[in-house]
């Protein structure tokens, strides 16, 4: 019986993903894109600059519309869903370059991420938030566009996770960040995939990402290249030579 109950929890998929297109006007980005995600998994998409990563992001969140293929999240279809529909469903993105609201305070920040939500459950998410990243505690009050690169890396993280996200998508956040602010970014994914929350990390630091990921998918000129777990493509000769500079 447990094993047959293992066996069940190994095959649910929270994300499926199938030969999903989008196009930039005439100009097509993704190209076919197959991609599963499981509860509890760290998965790690990674690859060069403009290969489609944060396309295939967006077009998940529903900011950029897709134009072929489906998207199944918690086993059903959500193809047609808007953006907040999306949010509501338990899609929380953190974006490329943050994108935090720089007059705002970080609590105020903080709090946006959980606009749909009753607000006796965002204020205890509220000091939860503030648990996991004590360095924006200090700096609650503050402006939020007066946060080092870092700190407003963290504040997007928390804003998204006042929606309580069954799947977060992390795009880009080692991006433009200091060696030793990088690890620290890298030991807070790996904190929230310890909680439970599952992930799907865009990541243009292959290493670092594939290192942490259960598993990886590998995206050139939007197509899928190679997938699998995240330690054997850091292992892999091609993936190495082509991808990780060694």
């Amino acid at each position: 019986m447990a094993g047959a109950m293992t066996d069940a929890a190994t095959e649910s998929v929270i994300l499926e993903v199938q030969s999903l297109t989008s196009h930039y006007g005439r100009i097509q980005a993704l190209h076919g894109i197959n991609l599963k995600v499981r509860p509890g998994q760290l998965v790690a998409l990674v690859g060069a600059n403009g290969a489609g990563k944060t396309t295939l992001l967006r077009t998940l969140s529903g900011v950029q519309p897709q134009t072929g293929g489906s998207i199944r999240f918690n086993g059903g279809d959500i193809c047609h869903m808007r953006p907040h529909q999306r949010v509501l469903a338990g899609i929380c993105q953190v974006p490329e370059g943050r994108q935090v609201f720089g007059p705002m305070s970080v609590d105020d920040n903080i709090k946006l991420g959980g606009f749909a939500r009753p607000k006796a459950d965002a204020s205890g998410d509220l000091e939860r938030a503030y648990t996991l990243f004590p360095a924006l505690k200090e700096k609650r009050h503050s402006a939020a566009g007066t946060l080092s690169g870092g700190q407003q890396q963290m504040l997007a993280m928390a804003r998204a996770l006042m929606g309580r996200p069954k799947l977060l998508l992390l795009d880009e956040p080692s991006m433009g960040l200091a060696p030793l602010l990088v690890n620290e970014i890298f030991n807070l994914v790996k904190t929230l995939k310890q909680q439970g929350i599952t992930i799907l990390l865009v990541e243009q630091n292959a290493n670092a990402a594939l290192a942490i990921a259960d598993v990886g998918y590998v995206i050139e000129t939007g197509a899928i290249q190679f997938s699998g777990p995240g330690r054997e493509l850091l292992a892999n000769e091609d993936v190495k030579r082509a991808y990780l500079g060694m």
